[in-house]
């Protein structure tokens, strides 16, 4: 079921990680940026002809969007015991994002102004996914920043059997008052974003998962619109010890693997029989899954149990890897999370799955995948944020500094941004020994 490696076996799990970054394949893309042009070209008629092929439903342009009476009614069919612990989710992941905001800054020194705006964006789209599942907590994880962040006008695309089977995403959508909701899913989905239909209108931001259709139409519409990052299949790596509780690793796995079938879960152990008992423990859990079959195949894939001789030596091979989960367990020192530099997010205990922070805690869910921790960071209210620089100069600190400004500017051969300085001084002669011309 699941492959037990040694420290010598590191190139052939690396190699095996590596393969995980290229599962969107040439067809798909190809397939992307056809539904792209189509929709690009024909707006709503495209869009509306993808949504008929590929989710098999007919709609009109006037029904993709959700009215606010439609979205009070599904919102109704949820369940009121969910309901709540939605709207306690709600609570953490506000209070947590409240903290990552930022201000606008300035500083003066010799009468010059110098400073920041910080800005929310105008309008950023949200992609809900459909599929297998339902994702309320999505709807959570990608607004609440956003309605933090003060953008103006957030608005949201959900495949429409998705809408119609889970009732909790209306409840989600109702429960942030997010009211610019369509019912458009897939790569069309992301082109009507990106580039505007005549019922869907066009944003400065395209955020949210989805499967290898969507990550790549995200991907082909950078430029022409921002994105939150390029997020392959789900991961997770557990650092643990010989002490660490077999059965709490293995439930940790498991929940990660019936995510999708290249999903992957590592587990580094300094114990042989500790990796044994791991295995055993996952091999029992399995059968009662709803999700069986696509957890197997996600653990034949991608799924790993590590010996090493000590959790220093894993932390190397942490830090490579970047995973978008780690869970430390509490057999080892706390102090290890100092030696982490490349992960999404750090799960530290026994008590902390990584399932605490996918729905409740109130950290982001939406982490860079494939080794981007490396460069990436989890969705906050700073990817909803634009920053515009603020320079104001007097007179006088520009009469005492314009001759380093025109050096520097000659120096790259840009003889009009020289002028542009000494034309502002009093019989100007640049270091060039030009004049400034009448």
């Amino acid at each position: 079921m699941i492959q037990t490696f040694q420290e010598k076996d590191k190139a052939k799990l690396f190699s095996r990680l590596e393969s995980r970054k290229f599962l969107v394949s040439s067809e798909i893309a190809g397939t992307v940026r056809e539904i792209i042009s189509q929709v690009r070209r024909e707006g709503d008629k495209a869009l509306l002809k993808f949504t008929e092929q590929f989710d098999r439903i007919k709609m009109t342009a006037r029904q993709m969007r959700v009215r606010p009476q439609m979205l009070r009614a599904e919102a109704k069919k949820a369940d009121p015991d969910l309901l709540r612990d939605l709207e306690k989710a709600i609570f953490n992941i506000h209070a947590y994002h409240a903290r990552e905001v930022q201000k606008s800054w300035e500083y003066s020194k010799r009468g010059v102004v110098l400073g920041q705006r910080i800005l929310p964006l105008d309008s950023v789209g949200v992609y809900v996914p459909g599929g297998t599942a339902a994702y309320p907590s999505t709807v959570l994880m990608n607004i609440i920043p956003a309605k933090i962040a003060g953008v103006r006008r957030i608005v949201v695309v959900t495949p429409p059997g998705t809408f119609q089977q889970h009732p909790i995403i209306a409840a989600a959508l109702r429960e942030l008052n997010a009211t610019e909701v369509y019912l458009a899913g897939g790569a069309q989905a992301i082109a009507a974003l990106a580039f505007g239909t005549e019922t869907v209108p066009r944003v400065d931001k395209i955020v949210g998962p989805g499967n290898a259709y969507v990550t790549a139409a995200k991907r082909e519409v950078i430029g022409q619109v921002d994105i939150d990052m390029i997020a392959g299949p789900s991961e997770v790596v557990i650092l643990a010890t010989a002490e660490s509780n077999p059965r709490f690793i293995a439930a940790d796995m498991l929940s990660q693997a019936e995510h999708d079938e290249a999903a992957c879960s590592i587990c580094f152990t300094d114990s042989l029989p500790h990796a044994m008992m791991v295995r055993r423990e996952m091999e029992a859990q399995m059968k009662s899954l709803q999700r069986k079959e696509i957890a197997q195949k996600s653990l034949e894939n991608y799924g790993a149990i590590v010996v090493m001789e000590s959790y220093l030596e894993a932390i190397h091979w942490i830090n490579e890897i970047a995973p978008e989960h780690l869970e430390i367990f509490s057999s080892v020192p706390m102090s290890a999370i100092d030696k982490v530099r490349n992960a999404g997010s750090i799960f530290y205990g026994d008590y902390s799955p990584e399932a605490v922070g996918d729905y409740f805690a109130g950290s982001n869910h939406v982490l860079p995948t494939g080794g981007t921790a490396r460069f990436y960071s989890p969705l906050g209210v700073y990817h909803f944020q634009r920053r515009t620089g603020i320079i104001r100069y007097t007179k006088e600190e520009l009469s005492r500094t314009w001759k380093s400004i025109d050096a520097l500017a000659r120096a790259e051969g840009l003889d009009a941004h020289a002028q542009s300085v000494c034309i502002r001084q009093k019989f100007p002669k640049s270091r060039s020994g030009k004049g400034v011309q009448p």
